[in-house]
């Protein structure tokens, strides 16, 4: 059995945490590790490799976390853009047969937690065996609550030992609705993860959807592979339609099965999963970081860098990041959605990354700017490099706080140790590398005209990025062209988030 891990999506429910840029899968949300890294940790022994399907954007995120607990993927399929559960399925299902295998395979959302493993492994092998009969299965979870912010399933009659028939799929209910589905019994909270072979897979698609059979077999069929990664053709993969796996095939096959898996399950889809996952005090609260509460119940507090104080309140979700914060009833928590769609409409950038960004070879965070300078901090992981670059409004000054920085300037290439600096000019070729053993941190002061992240002519880069552009309308724009935000503007301005393709 093969696990593909589904990693495109953007978590927006819960921002300010997860973004865009760096959405809640890659986050350490309960625990030390990434969703992501646990999602494949709790594999059971004897599995395949992965596969990973994951926004093209995210390539590098998603190699270094695999790099850090040493695990070796099958494939790493990257989508140009998102286009739902659907057409990623499909595609991994794709990249088994075209090795001419037809194993099964394991479709696992990057994002979830379970709390009983043990249970897990046991749905997975049931699942297999299922499938192993030609059945498309779906986890059903065993609903323990009246739960508004799941989709169900309606169930039938038994199949074998541990399977039931799907009847019907049903949108996110109302609470009355929850309500009676809780006290039919008959109903399961749909887990959004599937386990079928993958032939089966394809051949249900081009009965129940061939529109999308055929897009996505035009997309697999022009995409391009290097380095373990499988890129697809944005052209071929733009015609595929954008839907869930759900919608595709599952609500239309006569094949759908549901295994029970009561494995303290949760999509982490908004603040109050969390709450509900995290261990609590004797007032009911989840207390993250540097907090203090006095008369507070049944509250989550987060702050990833400043004391947070929280007096006589109850009910409140308040999550403080270095540029947003979030304060929440508990009853509204499902709405922060709305205020990511706010700020994208007013063209901020705060829903697509965050103050600290970060690229293949580090991380940069701007910590002052005016309207012709800014200031930022830019680490540099050892060994790594920049691109060779240039600009043609700015200049720049770097300041080594630590490590060793090698420098590249027109046709000089010297070291700067701690404490020395270098200027770099206008239009001057240049590049920045790490060519020591720990880790390079500079300040760097920009001046000019424009300080736009667009204003980076690429010359060479080790990572294979694109030469970045600036922004044209797109029906499609992958998220790289919405990765950095336009600093150089008043502060009592709305920020933009337009593809200033920021890839140094």
């Amino acid at each position: 059995m093969i696990p593909v891990i589904l990693s495109g999506g953007n978590g927006s429910r819960l921002w300010p945490l997860s973004r865009q840029g760096y959405p809640k899968q890659f986050l350490p949300l309960v625990g030390e590790q990434s969703m992501f890294q646990q999602t494949i940790q709790r594999l059971p022994a004897g599995l395949s490799s992965p596969i990973i399907v994951t926004n093209e954007a995210h390539r590098f995120l998603v190699q270094e976390q695999l790099q850090a607990i040493d695990c070796d993927p099958l494939q790493i399929i990257l989508e140009p853009f998102g286009r739902n559960t659907a057409p990623a399925v499909a595609m991994a299902a794709l990249e088994v047969l075209s090795s001419g295998r037809d194993d099964i395979i394991a479709v696992l959302p990057a994002d979830h937690f379970i709390g009983n493993i043990p249970e897990y492994h046991r749905a997975l092998a049931t699942a297999r065996d299922r499938a192993a009969q030609g059945d498309l299965v779906l986890f059903g979870i065993t609903p323990t609550a009246p739960e508004t912010g799941y989709g169900y399933i309606r169930t039938g009659s038994s199949v074998g030992d541990q399977a039931k028939v799907v009847l019907e799929f049903v949108e996110k209910p109302d609470l009355q609705t929850a309500m009676s589905y809780l006290a039919s019994g008959e109903y399961f909270w749909n887990s959004g993860m599937f386990v079928f072979s993958a032939r089966r897979y394809i051949e249900e698609l081009a009965v129940h959807y061939p529109r999308m059979f055929v897009s996505c077999e035009l997309a697999y069929e022009a995409s391009q592979s290097s380095d373990g990664c499988r890129l697809l053709a944005p052209e071929q993969f733009r015609d595929c339609p954008d839907e869930s796996i759900d919608y595709a095939l599952m609500e239309k096959t006569d094949a759908a099965t549901a295994v029970a898996m009561n494995a303290g399950w949760s999509d982490l889809g908004c603040w109050s999963s969390l709450w509900d996952t995290e261990a609590r005090d004797s007032d009911d609260n989840v207390l993250l970081g540097d907090v203090v509460s006095h008369r507070s119940t049944a509250c989550y507090v987060r702050s990833d860098h400043r004391l947070v104080a929280t007096v006589g309140v109850q009910d409140l979700f308040i999550v403080d990041t270095k540029d947003a914060v979030l304060v929440a009833h508990r009853d509204s928590v499902q709405e922060v959605k709305t205020i990511v769609d706010k700020l994208k409409a007013a063209r901020r950038s705060e829903h697509v990354v965050h103050r600290e960004v970060f690229r293949p070879w580090g991380s940069y965070q701007t910590t002052d700017l005016g309207s012709r300078f800014q200031v930022k901090n830019i680490k540099v992981k050892p060994g790594a490099s920049l691109s060779l670059q240039k600009h043609h409004h700015r200049a720049e000054h770097w300041i080594v706080v630590s490590g060793t920085a090698e420098v590249t300037r027109g046709d000089e290439v010297f070291l700067l140790g701690e404490n020395e600096s270098t200027y770099i000019p206008v239009g001057e070729v240049h590049r920045l590398t790490n060519p020591g053993i720990i880790p390079l941190e500079i300040v760097e002061v920009q001046s000019g005209s424009y300080l736009g992240e667009d204003d980076i002519i690429r010359l060479d880069d080790i990572y294979g990025r694109v030469q970045s552009e600036p922004t044209t309308a797109s029906a499609e724009p992958s998220l790289k062209a919405a990765e950095q935000p336009v600093v150089a503007v008043p502060k009592k301005q709305p920020v933009p988030a337009v593809a200033l393709a920021a890839q140094r």
